[in-house]
């Protein structure tokens, strides 16, 4: 056989990705997803939407909004802190823990990426690792988190910014793949 051939006989057969219960409870969420968090989208409806995220097990702090177009891919994976807005948009793909600290704003059409592939394996498993966003930090608009990453308390991601490493506490990053830009000074100007 050449070695630029692959015989897709000898490559291991690895089980499912979720167990069934995952699987049932991802149906679940799926029809009250559809049913009773997304169709009730003006602001009032907020506090019902908690309602129903934690219901799926989410822990949700105090004051938190979430727009009924974000999309949460399995609340039982997701940790809010208090006064978080997630925004318009936003998609949430959580197969395990994302943890958003306290006063953190993630803007619209914001992409939180918890899973993927391992690209040095020729069967591309699935692998995922927690997203971590600290205190006082602002995810901006159309930004890409990918698995395993720490935002820092405070830190800014710019718009349209991909961060594919942590960004440390207190700075700002923008750009693909997101780089430092400065330090982030706050002031009592109000």
């Amino acid at each position: 056989m050449d070695n630029n051939q692959i015989n897709f006989n000898e490559i291991p057969k690895y089980p499912s990705r979720f167990s069934l219960r995952n699987r049932l409870g991802r149906l679940a969420w799926l029809i009250c997803y559809w049913l009773l968090f997304k169709p009730f989208g003006p602001p009032f409806f907020n506090k019902w939407r908690i309602f129903v995220l934690r219901c799926f097990g989410a822990k949700i702090g105090k004051g938190s909004i979430v727009y009924s177009s974000a999309t949460i891919w399995a609340p039982w994976n997701l940790e809010i802190g208090k006064r978080v807005c997630i925004g318009p948009k936003v998609n949430c793909y959580n197969p395990i823990l994302l943890k958003i600290g306290n006063k953190v704003t993630v803007s619209q059409g914001t992409y939180l990426c918890g899973g993927g592939h391992d690209i040095t394996s020729i069967i591309l498993p699935f692998i995922s690792a927690p997203i971590i966003i600290k205190d006082y930090a602002w995810i901006c608009a159309n930004s890409f988190v990918k698995m395993g990453v720490t935002i820092g308390e405070g830190a800014i991601v710019g718009a349209t910014a991909s961060v594919f490493k942590d960004v440390d506490d207190w700075t700002v990053v923008g750009g693909n793949p997101a780089k430092y830009i400065k330090d982030r000074k706050i002031t009592n100007n109000r």
